[in-house]
This record gives C-alpha cells, sequence and structure tokens, in this order.
C-alpha cells in the first residue's frame, strides 16, 4: 500500500513549479492533496495538470496573507493530515535599493504566510486529535547571506525558527513540525536568472558542488519523506537539502 493512504495534505504555493511537483509526489505515494494559492483555478491550469500527474488534486484559492480566507479554504479541506506551507516569493535588489513595499511583501507572503498557513492547519489537527505533519518550505539562503536577496534570506531564517518554536509546542499533539531547505531550484526566479543572466549563472554554477540546479522533484521527494512514516521522529529540524551550496563562501 502507498506509504500515505488515506492521508489528507494541503500545499500552499500550489500553482507554482515546486508546490505542483509536491503535490505530484504526495498523491503518487497515495495522499489526498488539495492545491491553495492566490491564483485563480484558470490561471493556476498547468499546474493543477502537473500536479495531477498520479491522481486528481483538489484547489482552493486564497491569499496566505488573508487569514479569514485561509481559514475558510482549511474548513473546505476538511479533515487534514499533511500541511505543507510552500507560497513564497523572491526580488533581487542589492540592500540598499530594496523597498520598503518588497521587504514587507516578501516578509509578508515568505514567513507571516507560513505563520497563518502553520496556525490554521495546526488548530484542525489538535481538533481532530490524531496527530499530523506540518512541512514549512525554507531555504539554504536562510543561514547563508547570498547577494542581493536580504529581504528574502531574512523571511526564511524566520522561518526556521517558526519551525523549531511550533515543533516544542505542538509534540504533546502528536503534530511534527519541520522545515525543508532546499538549494538552487531550477524554478522561478533562480530559473529565470539561469536563462538571462549569464553573471548569475556562472556565480550560482560554481556555487553548487553537484554541478547542476536541484530540480522541483528532488525538492518535492524530501518534502514527501518528512511527511512519511519513515519521518516519524524528526520533529523541529530543518533538513538541508541543497546539493551542498551552503558548504562553501560564495563570493
Amino acid at each position: 500500500m502507498p506509504v500515505l493512504e488515506g492521508r489528507s495534505a494541503l500545499i500552499t504555493g500550489g500553482a507554482g513549479d515546486i508546490g505542483a511537483a509536491m503535490a505530484a509526489e504526495l498523491t503518487r505515494r497515495g495522499a489526498r492533496v488539495t492545491l491553495l494559492d492566490v491564483k485563480s483555478p484558470a490561471e493556476a491550469g498547468p499546474w493543477i495538470a502537473t500536479a495531477s500527474a498520479h491522481g486528481k488534486v483538489g484547489y482552493v484559492q486564497a491569499d496566505v496573507r488573508d487569514r479569514p480566507s485561509l481559514d475558510a479554504a482549511v474548513d473546505e479541506v476538511g479533515h487534514l493530515d499533511i500541511a505543507i506551507a510552500n507560497a513564497g516569493v523572491v526580488t533581487s535588489a542589492p540592500f540598499l535599493e530594496i523597498s520598503v513595499e518588497d521587504w514587507e511583501q516578501q516578509l509578508a507572503i515568505n514567513l507571516t504566510g507560513c505563520f497563518h498557513t502553520a496556525q490554521a492547519s495546526a488548530r484542525r489537527m489538535v481538533a481532530q486529535g490524531s496527530g499530523g505533519r506540518i512541512v514549512l518550505t525554507g531555504s539554504w539562503v536562510g543561514t547563508v547571506p547570498w547577494p542581493e536577496i536580504a529581504a528574502y534570506s531574512a523571511s526564511k531564517a524566520g522561518v526556521a525558527m517558526l519551525a523549531r518554536s511550533m515543533a516544542k509546542e505542538l509534540a504533546p499533539h502528536g503534530i511534527l513540525v519541520n522545515a525543508l531547505a532546499p538549494g538552487i531550484v531550477a524554478a522561478g526566479l533562480a530559473k529565470w536568472q539561469f536563462d538571462n543572466e549569464p553573471a548569475y549563472a556562472a556565480r550560482a554554477a560554481q556555487a553548487i558542488p553537484l554541478g547542476v540546479p536541484q530540480s522541483v522533484e528532488q525538492v518535492a521527494r524530501v518534502a514527501a519523506f518528512l511527511c512519511s512514516p519513515d519521518a516519524d521522529y524528526i520533529t523541529g529540524t530543518t533538513l538541508l537539502a541543497d546539493g551542498g551550496c551552503s558548504l562553501f563562501n560564495q563570493d
């Protein structure tokens, strides 16, 4: 029997390459998955199709910054065993040029959005009384100062501590909480920069000891592991799966 058979999962940031890959991997392992994203169902169509590679997934449109809509989404999902707080955004700018708007947006989505998702999900799991798994998507740059993404790095550092704090308080309820810290993933801004900015591509290639960017499927498999029975004694940690990026000084 698939290891996640009968489990219900909610994945935020589902209309994105990483979120869709996570959904596909969890459904492959037997879970019933609902994607959540700010995009309309029509806009999210390509990612819903990817997520449905191994079985049908649900979709809810909601903004992780808007607590009432997120609470309503959790209610719509119903019984919840797994929550992956994956919604995130990143913009690139030298520190002296970061706008207040960009700073606040990244903290609101990447950190406060994680808080909203995790708290709403944890409350549901506590009420159910059957434990659960919560995974927060962090990043290797939560501890490594990669150039020109200070706001993003600060938000991801916060995610790591949020996971630790939650894990301590929720352990008596049988809820395991961890963060997942990927490396340089071939998705989103990093993929665009690889394809369009030679200087970035050269720096990033030098930073990856394994030589190639991380695939979204590689990220998804780590997330699925943290949701699986094999990870039933892991809580309060940030699982660094970065291809070795954090091993070396970057510049």
